[in-house]
C-alpha cells in the first residue's frame, strides 16, 4: 500500500512539472532574480547554498517548498505575498 501512495505522489509531481502554471512559476522566479540584479551565484551565497541549487530550481530540475520560496523571495528583496500576487497576474495574462 505504501508503494501505491508513493506512486500516486510521484505521478502528481510529474504532472505538475509539465503544467503551464509551473513554467510560469519558474519564469516569475527567474525574473525576480534578474530584477534584483543578482546572478545565481549571488543568490546562492545569500542563501548559503551552492550555485547549482539555484540552477536546478530555475531549470525545474528541483522543486522547492513554501519555506524555501519565502527564503528566496526575502533574499531577493521581496516577500512571498508580492511573489504570489505577481504569479497570479502572470497566470492570468498567459491565458
Amino acid at each position: 500500500m505504501g508503494y501505491a501512495i508513493l506512486g500516486y505522489i510521484f505521478e502528481f509531481v510529474k504532472k505538475t512539472l509539465n503544467k503551464k502554471e509551473y513554467k510560469v512559476f519558474l519564469e516569475q522566479l527567474y525574473r525576480l532574480r534578474l530584477s534584483s540584479g543578482l546572478r545565481q551565484s549571488d543568490l546562492a551565497e545569500k542563501l548559503k547554498t551552492p550555485q547549482s541549487f539555484i540552477s536546478k530550481i530555475e531549470s525545474g530540475e528541483r522543486r522547492i517548498d513554501l519555506i524555501e520560496l519565502r527564503e528566496i523571495c526575502i533574499a531577493l528583496g521581496s516577500n512571498l505575498k508580492n511573489f504570489i500576487n505577481e504569479f497570479e497576474k502572470a497566470l492570468n495574462e498567459s491565458r
